[in-house]
């Protein structure tokens, strides 16, 4: 899959679905905090908590830890 950026909702969607945008980006926000080996690797690529917007670099890791939606 290519990668692009994608607003936080927009990831959380591709995950969660059957969510609405709220409950998908909550979920998807515990599966990162969850996850430290992901939230370090964001962390060194600029990621912020609340950030909306994930750059591609970003979109990449969350891919290759949680698996492509």
């Amino acid at each position: 899959m290519k990668t692009q950026a994608l607003y936080t909702k927009e990831l959380a969607a591709m995950y969660f679905a059957n969510s609405t945008p709220k409950a998908a980006t909550t979920n998807l926000k515990r599966w990162i905090d969850r996850n430290e080996s992901l939230k370090n690797e964001l962390a060194e690529t600029g990621y912020k908590e609340g950030q909306r917007v994930f750059t591609p670099r970003q979109v990449e890791l969350v891919f290759r830890h949680l698996g492509e939606p």
